[in-house]
């Protein structure tokens, strides 16, 4: 008698801790934003194979920005070149490779798996991008977040 008992308790019990899990609590908009990946606008694929989507301030602003660039596969990337200011990066997806200075040669390069963070120094000449799987990239600095070319002819 006593074993039927427990049921009856622990049936709704049960029930209302599935309820609990499956409802997430409402955020404080003055306290927390977010986007899902589903809400995150990209960009169309450019000619140099990526796409990008702005997350927080405006790249071509002074100020804060953070992007997520992706990669397309197909040996994309982007010719040598410096920007104005420091630019922060983590690897969120696949894998970068990363090169140097002012001759472009994508088979010289330096592969930064997912995990990896990169920092590109202001003014210091630099390629990247990627070979045969997509990669996606979160960029952090200060804008604009200009770009000038510097490749050897």
């Amino acid at each position: 008698m006593t074993n039927r008992l427990w049921r009856y308790f622990l049936i709704p019990i049960s029930l209302a801790g599935m309820l609990s899990i499956s409802s997430a609590a409402e955020l404080n908009p003055a306290a927390v934003i977010y986007k899902l990946p589903d809400q995150i606008q990209w960009s169309p694929v450019g000619p140099e194979g990526a796409q990008s989507a702005v997350l927080v301030g405006d790249p071509n602003k002074s100020g804060f920005y953070a992007v997520y660039i992706k990669w397309t596969p197909g040996n994309h990337f982007s010719r040598p070149h410096f920007h104005a200011n420091d630019r922060f990066i983590a690897v969120v997806k696949g894998t970068c490779w990363v090169g140097s200075g002012t001759k472009f040669d994508p088979a010289n390069t330096t592969p930064m798996p997912a995990g990896s963070f990169i920092t590109h120094f202001g003014k210091q000449v630099h390629w990247d991008g990627v070979k045969d799987e997509e990669a996606v990239l979160l960029i952090m600095g200060e804008g604009p977040a200009t770009a000038f070319p510097a490749e050897e002819k």
